[in-house]
């Protein structure tokens, strides 16, 4: 499985684990909706800052959340 992929699953399974809809994601951390969707469907990568702030958002790693780590 590629980083990209990795990426995109462990931030719809993070938001799942929350209950949220990607609105609600969206809602919550200031990040349009459209591209949380393509975030999760693979179709293009989030940028740093974003990256950052689903990090803390849902406390984990950076690392974790782009799929460089499991932990």
């Amino acid at each position: 499985m590629n980083e990209n992929s990795e990426n995109h699953s462990r931030l719809k399974e993070l938001r799942l684990e929350r209950g949220l809809s990607q609105r609600e994601l969206a809602a919550k951390v200031n990040i349009k909706q459209a591209n949380i969707s393509r975030w999760e469907s693979g179709l293009v990568v989030p940028n740093v800052n974003d990256v950052w702030t689903l990090a803390d958002f849902f406390d984990v790693s950076i690392d974790y959340l782009i799929g460089r780590k499991d932990y």
